[in-house]
C-alpha cells in the first residue's frame, strides 16, 4: 500500500517567520512610510526585513516596497542577519558588496519557497533586488542552470516525491508544483525523467 504521508521535503517549505528573534520590533507608521518612500534620511537608524524574501534593506533601498504584513524592523543589520536574513544586493544594508554566491543562494532559497508561484525572470529579478539580465547570467555562471531551469528542476523534483509518497493525482500535483498545464506538465517531466508520471508511479508501486 502506498505510503499517504506526504514527504518532508513536501511540507516544510522555509519561512523566515519561524526565526525571528528579540531583535524583532514592531513596524510603526514613521518607518513604514520611510520604506514606501525611500527616505534616506531613516538609514543608519533601522533595518528592515521582508519575510517572503529573507532579504533585509535599507530605508532607502529602490527596491519594490513590500507589503506592510511581510515587514520587520531590525536595529541593525547584524541583528537582520542573526535571525536569518541576507543582506540585498541593491542597497547593500551591510556597507560591503553581497558576493554573487551568496545573492545567487538568495536566489535559489526563494525558488525552492516559492515554486508553486508563478516564476518568470522578470518576478525573481525583483524580488531578489537585481536586474533580470544580470541575475539569468550570473545564477547561470555559478549553478550552470538558469534560474527557471533550476525552478522546473526543483518543481520536478517535489512531483517525484508526490508520486512516490502520496495518491495525489497527476493534475493535483502539477498543479501543487506549480505546473497547471497538466499536458505540459506531463511532457516536462518524461523529458527529464524518461518516464510519464504515471509510468514513474508504477515503477514504486507494490
Amino acid at each position: 500500500m502506498k505510503n499517504t504521508k506526504e514527504h518532508s521535503h513536501i511540507n516544510n517549505r522555509s519561512t523566515h517567520k519561524q526565526t525571528l528573534g528579540p531583535s524583532l520590533s514592531k513596524l510603526a507608521e514613521e518607518q513604514w512610510q520611510a520604506i514606501i518612500t525611500n527616505d534616506g534620511t531613516y538609514d543608519g537608524q533601522f533595518i528592515y526585513a521582508v519575510t517572503t524574501t529573507g532579504i533585509f534593506c535599507r530605508p532607502a533601498c529602490k527596491s519594490r516596497p513590500p507589503k506592510k504584513e511581510n515587514v520587520c524592523i531590525f536595529q541593525n543589520a547584524a541583528q537582520a542577519a542573526a535571525s536569518g536574513f541576507r543582506p540585498c544586493k541593491r542597497c547593500k544594508p551591510t556597507g560591503q558588496r553581497l558576493p554573487d554566491e551568496e545573492w545567487v543562494e538568495q536566489i535559489a532559497h526563494y525558488i525552492e519557497a516559492h515554486f508553486s508561484d508563478t516564476l518568470t525572470l522578470a518576478v525573481l529579478a525583483d524580488m531578489c533586488h537585481g536586474s533580470p539580465y544580470h541575475l539569468q547570467r550570473t545564477f547561470k555562471r555559478i549553478t550552470g542552470l538558469t534560474p527557471i531551469e533550476y525552478a522546473q528542476r526543483t518543481r520536478i523534483t517535489t512531483a517525484i516525491e508526490y508520486l512516490i509518497h502520496t495518491d495525489k493525482s497527476i493534475s493535483d500535483i502539477a498543479r501543487l508544483v506549480g505546473i497547471p498545464n497538466i499536458p505540459y506538465f506531463i511532457t516536462l517531466f518524461k523529458k527529464r525523467i524518461g518516464h510519464t508520471p504515471a509510468e514513474y508511479r508504477k515503477l514504486y508501486e507494490i
